[in-house]
């Protein structure tokens, strides 16, 4: 029994994503848009049958029991957090809201609904190359898991931004490679590796501050390239550069893993490896021969091949089970948690402190809410004394 799905959002990931859900033998029961006009018009291009610019609209809607958020993370965390609520599971996209107070906010709700499907869409752990790559490392392919010495990442594609002014364009509303490509390469490390970020160093740059069709008295702030270094709990080095330069809809993505025994690389899909032996050559591990049945020309390959997986993942934690709530673990356990989100986001900050100051940051995790007005609960607490 597969849940009705709810989808949150009209953009390039919806349009991938509706598809994928139906080949699975998912329902597509309802969309939401910012608009109704833009829920109405991709409604009717992915033939759904529910469309509306209200949130409770889709939550409340009974054949609705899996819910995606694909819309602008400043919405996520109050989607999310009202999902759960209300019984919902949910699958988030990357980022876990906008800031860390945000993320904290979804982790608390999914800890008090654990009953809940509650993940964040980092779909290039689905990958089967980084499947393979991780199974290689805990193996002991480079020799033990904790004395693994570089993670070295690269990735140069075309330009993030849109043909209009949107989120995308604004560093403070989740606009950014460090927010759409960062999140992927932070999560990953720590799923291939098993290891945790303490410290962080990152320089962050807007080279492009306005396009063709983006220009006027509204500049770009979102960065179009950065490049960091994190230091892991067990002494790895990961160091990663994401340039959004390249002209055109181009994707080119290494990952290296190194230790004293050699290496292990991912390019594009395929994984390749070789120790530092005299008769060792490059071995092949896995070739990625799949062909997309839903190509996209804006969201790059690896990370369709990797959300289609996780929709296969889903696919398989339900339908063992005859209640339309009731699911199974397993298929899912790879998947990364709303935790997981926050120490990506945890990262993220100490990366944006480190950029402005140019000093290595410890990565801190929120374990209470900000106060919103330290000033007034200072005042407030200072007169309760002086009351005594």
């Amino acid at each position: 029994m597969l849940p009705g799905i709810g989808v949150f959002g009209t953009g390039s990931v919806a349009k991938v994503l509706v598809p994928f859900l139906r080949e699975k033998g998912f329902s597509v029961e309802a969309i939401w848009g910012v608009t109704l006009q833009e829920a109405e018009s991709t409604a009717k291009e992915l033939k759904i049958p529910f469309f509306t610019n209200k949130i409770d609209d889709v939550l409340l809607k009974k054949n609705v029991s899996l819910v995606f958020i694909v819309c602008a993370p400043n919405l996520h965390a109050q989607i999310s957090v009202k999902a759960l609520g209300i019984g919902k599971h949910v699958v988030c996209d990357k980022p876990a809201g906008l800031c860390q107070a945000e993320a904290l906010k979804m982790v608390r709700a999914a800890q008090y609904y654990p009953t809940l499907i509650s993940i964040i869409n980092h779909s290039l752990r689905f990958l089967p190359a980084f499947i393979h790559m991780r199974k290689c490392i805990m193996d002991g392919y480079l020799g033990n898991p904790s004395e693994l010495t570089l993670i070295d990442v690269r990735v140069q594609m075309g330009s993030l931004l849109g043909e209009t002014y949107n989120w995308l364009c604004d560093d403070t509303m989740g606009g950014g490679t460090l927010t759409l490509v960062g999140s992927h390469v932070i999560d990953l490390v720590s799923y291939l590796s098993g290891q945790k970020v303490m410290k962080a160093h990152g320089v962050l740059r807007t080279f492009v501050e306005e396009t063709e069709k983006v220009n006027g008295i509204r500049k770009i702030t979102a960065p179009d390239f950065c490049t960091f270094q994190l230091q892991m709990d067990k002494g790895l080095l990961v160091t990663a550069t994401l340039n959004n330069h390249l002209p055109g809809p181009c994707f080119n993505q290494e990952i290296y893993v190194c230790s004293k025994k050699g290496y292990l690389v991912v390019k594009g899909g395929d994984l390749h490896g070789r120790l530092h032996k005299s008769s060792s050559k490059k071995e092949v591990i896995y070739v990625d021969v799949e062909d997309l049945s839903c190509a996209s020309s804006v969201i790059p390959k690896p990370y369709i091949k990797g959300l289609c997986k996780m929709i296969s993942a889903l696919k398989e934690a339900f339908l063992p089970v005859k209640e339309q709530m009731d699911w199974i673990k397993e298929p899912v356990k790879a998947a990364a948690t709303f935790e997981d989100g926050q120490r990506v986001q945890a990262t993220m900050e100490a990366l944006r402190q480190s950029n402005e100051d140019g000093c290595w940051k410890t990565v801190q995790l929120l374990t209470e809410p900000p106060d919103p007005n330290p000033a007034l609960s200072a005042a407030v607490r200072r007169t309760a004394i002086s009351l005594q």
